[in-house]
């Protein structure tokens, strides 16, 4: 075991990593790990919708429990909030063992329980296969769907590293989802390398690792000799990630940002625009992806580090919402995530001229910190206020259902 400094995580060596982009990669491979599934299957997502490939994900869980394979899911009820009685009963008819995360009543029909959402999005197989990403179980993944199709990323996992996935899913099934009193597995190092990458899983919780991503983040920037790279959907980080940000490009960092051109969100370009006269101003170049709506969380530096997982860089990732994120340390891996998001760069990404970016008035730079700091703390400080504690509720099934569930699929 090797402990990275500045962050309550650990790396484990030897494993073989696989990028995957998009609906297309991400949903082939799970649906062929779940269909192979003998043992178990462990997954969490935040929205899971009643559409094609929702429907195809719930035949393959049901066919899975039928054939006696032992299956848990965590969904976030705010995110996955349509989720019909038949739909439901189908699975939990099966045998699947279903857990909403933080199902409240709505008011007036507007749903109150906006913070604090169960974020993540992992799968594993088995004990021997995880997926990590940000990609969620719902049409919008898919080319076909049209312009609004999102562009987001995932990574396949076999090693060690998978053993710490299955012990977090396990303690985060049974208690309020959080994960919290998570430790990464002391044997997990003893299991069979798949490969020669080294991984680190890394969950955000309100706890004890309730900065672990953002710690992982600005040690790689302070770290970083030749090049950084993010592409992140929502960015809108604290003002000390941006000053090691600052820092890296001011000491000679290529540093480049893509953010979303064509937001699903219009504030959240919003939010990213107001930061980038401080970016350019220490020498960052920024892009906007124009093709569809950007989703993903990845980031790759001096073609050596790289993440991929569920974590934005907004108060809501960094300090509210549950994530995960795997680092990993693989030359071969590294490249290629550069090489996709390069291809994002030169065919679909508009440049952020400096000279056309508003300098604002001369007191900006006075309040400017401020306003970093009260924006980057307001949910943190709103989680303060009296509110219910959010938690996990197992979906039984009614006592007249039928035992047999659905049809396995095709």
């Amino acid at each position: 075991m090797r402990w990275s400094r500045g962050i309550d995580s650990c790396w484990r060596r030897g494993h073989r990593v696989r990028l995957l982009e998009n609906g297309e990669d991400y949903f082939a491979r799970v649906f062929e790990a779940i269909d192979a599934a003998q043992r178990e299957v462990l997954l969490e997502t935040f929205i899971w919708f009643e559409d094609k490939v929702g429907l195809q994900l719930k035949d393959r869980l049901v066919a899975a429990a039928q054939r006696g394979v032992r299956v848990h899911f965590l969904v976030d009820a705010f995110g996955s909030p349509d989720l019909s009685e038949d739909f439901v009963q189908a699975l939990t008819s099966a045998g699947v063992e279903l857990r909403m995360y933080d199902r409240q009543p709505t008011l007036f029909g507007i749903r109150m329980n906006v913070f604090r959402r169960m974020h993540r999005k992992l799968v594993v197989v088995d004990e021997t296969i995880g997926f990590v990403g940000g990609i969620n179980y719902s049409a919008d993944h898919l080319a076909d769907f049209g312009p609004t199709a999102k562009q987001d990323y995932a990574v396949e996992v076999e090693g060690p590293v998978v053993a710490d996935m299955v012990s977090f899913l396990r303690q985060a099934m049974v208690t309020r989802g959080t994960g919290e009193r998570w430790q990464p597995d002391g044997a997990a190092d003893a299991r069979q390398a798949a490969g020669s990458a080294d991984v680190c899983f890394l969950p955000r919780d309100n706890g004890r690792r309730s900065r672990s991503i953002e710690w992982a983040y600005r040690q790689a920037f302070r770290e970083a000799r030749r090049e950084i790279v993010i592409a992140n959907a929502y960015f809108f980080p604290g003002y000390g990630f941006l000053r090691d940000l600052r820092d890296a490009a001011r000491r000679g960092v290529k540093v480049r940002l893509i953010f979303q051109g064509e937001p699903d969100t219009p504030l959240a370009l919003m939010a990213a625009r107001a930061l980038y006269r401080h970016l350019v101003d220490a020498g960052v170049c920024i892009f906007e992806y124009c093709e569809r709506p950007f989703h993903g969380k990845v980031a790759v530096i001096d073609e050596e580090w790289c993440t991929v997982g569920s974590s934005n860089l907004d108060p809501l990732s960094l300090s509210l919402n549950l994530e995960a994120n795997v680092f990993i340390r693989d030359a071969d891996f590294a490249r290629e995530l550069h090489g996709r998001l390069q291809a994002l760069i030169d065919r679909h990404c508009r440049a952020v001229d400096p000279a056309g970016v508003p300098r604002g008035r001369f007191w900006q730079p006075l309040t400017r910190p401020l306003l970093f700091h009260v924006l980057r703390r307001f949910p943190s400080w709103a989680g303060w206020l009296p509110a219910h504690t959010p938690r996990t509720k197992l979906v039984t099934p009614p006592e007249d259902a039928s035992p047999q569930g659905t049809e396995p699929p095709a």
